[in-house]
């Protein structure tokens, strides 16, 4: 019998058993959409990840306090912070408790162009939480202090106004730009704000300047930040300093002059930083790390990979569920068929040809089910994504569409396979004799 045939064979018996054939496939339908969903919120949370690491600039250097081990004892591959140094590390790499083990003279020491000669900017960061407002408008988010230099990381567009200039930076200005979103917090009826005084943590500050929309605008993105001068921050906002008195930095940014030039700046950077601590000659170990953004992509890639994974092997378990629900049935089938079964071969039907017909009536089964699961697996996917308020948004990729697919077809030829080898082994007289 042809395959058009078997298959349009099949269709008339599911279509004979309506609430059967729909109760048969919900096991696979449950699955698919729960892999489905799964899979397609984790790459959508891994390119909101990525998003987040290229926002900050290319051809980056992250100069991070503390030691960070990967490996070793910590087999799930997670960052392990070894004792000594206070630390918070955010998923954009800002720090909100800033450790102590990188100070102004780090930096100092990072733009000296003999010691690091492929870097282009070298950019420090100090990260903090700032509660904001503007008449009777409140909004807490980050603030970042910093230096003009650090738009060029990012290319930050400007919607109004202007950046932070040197000469706040050396005075310590009370000038803030805002991101999109504290700007929308604040001034909801929108207009060029440049020039209003708004008060962070009880200071005031002056806007002179709000940022462009980058990264989707939502609340805990990129474009959720206050920019102030560095100085500003270090003294007024985040007075921190280390055992000596020395101002401390959250972390530092580094830019290579060429991407082929990456590995050679992450070398140059930590080379310098253990001479000036004299780390070599102490014997010491470091108190920081360095790690290029391929390096810190893929590790959070790895992490975020295989949480995905394992929860897709678990929703994939109501797969073999629902397989287990489609041999039940099929067996059922073959037997009120007997007859059928049995008339077929006594008019010259063949074993073969049995045992495709009841094989593809497995494996429709269970491709309905799955291409119902299909949609209904994204859809899913698209709602929860709706509560990340923006963040993040699922990424349906035709990969975790074929691998639906392929594994509802699996499941229907791995649970249909005995049943329909049963159908075709049953004899034709006694087929015909059964009532």
């Amino acid at each position: 019998m042809p395959l058009v045939e078997n298959i349009r064979v099949a269709f008339r018996a599911l279509a004979a058993n309506k609430l059967r054939s729909v109760l048969t496939t919900l096991g696979i339908i449950i699955g698919v959409t729960a892999v489905l969903a799964l899979v397609s919120l984790g790459n959508g949370v891994q390119q909101f990840i990525n998003n987040r690491f290229e926002s900050q600039g290319a051809n980056l250097v992250f100069v991070i306090p503390a030691r960070v081990e990967r490996g070793g004892a910590n087999r799930s591959g997670v960052l392990s912070i070894q004792p000594g140094a206070r630390t918070g590390v955010e998923l954009s790499l800002t720090l909100e408790d800033v450790a102590l083990s990188l100070t102004l003279k780090d930096v100092a020491v990072l733009r000296n162009p003999e010691r690091v000669p492929d870097a282009r900017i070298v950019a420090p960061l100090v990260s903090g939480t700032g509660r904001a407002s503007f008449g009777d408008r409140r909004y807490e988010t980050r603030v970042r202090g910093t230096v003009p230099e650090y738009r060029q990381l990012n290319n930050a567009p400007v919607l109004y106004g202007r950046y932070l200039n040197a000469d706040e930076v050396t005075g310590a200005s009370r000038v803030v730009v805002l991101g999109d979103v504290p700007y929308r917090k604040l001034f909801p009826d929108g207009g060029d704000p440049t020039g209003q005084d708004i008060r962070i943590n009880n200071i005031n500050f002056r806007v002179v300047g709000v940022m462009k929309q980058r990264v989707g605008g939502a609340e805990g993105s990129d474009d959720d930040v206050m920019i102030v001068p560095i100085t500003t921050a270090r003294e007024r906002l985040f007075p921190q300093r280390n055992a000596r008195g020395e101002p401390t930095v959250s972390f530092i940014l580094v830019q290579a002059i060429d991407k082929d030039r990456i590995d050679a700046v992450a070398e140059q950077v930590a080379r310098a930083l253990r001479e000036a601590k004299n780390l070599d000659f102490a014997g010491g170990e470091d108190d920081f790390t360095v790690s290029t953004q391929r390096e810190l992509l893929q590790i959070v890639g790895s992490i975020t990979g295989a949480v995905t994974a394992f929860l897709a092997a678990v929703a994939g378990i109501s797969l073999f569920v629902g397989g287990i629900g489609i041999m039940n049935i099929m067996l059922v089938s073959v037997t009120e068929r007997t007859r059928e079964i049995g008339l077929r071969k006594a008019i010259g039907a063949r074993k073969r040809t049995i045992l495709q017909q009841f094989l593809v009536e497995s494996v429709t089964l269970s491709l309905l089910g799955g291409l119902i699961g299909i949609v209904l697996g994204a859809g899913l996917a698209s709602v929860v994504a709706l509560f990340s308020r923006g963040q993040f948004s699922a990424l349906v990729t035709p990969d975790a569409i074929l691998l639906a697919v392929g594994f509802s077809a699996f499941v229907g030829v791995l649970f249909g396979v005995y049943p329909a080898w049963r159908a075709s082994q049953l004899s034709p007289i006694e087929a015909l004799r059964y009532e």
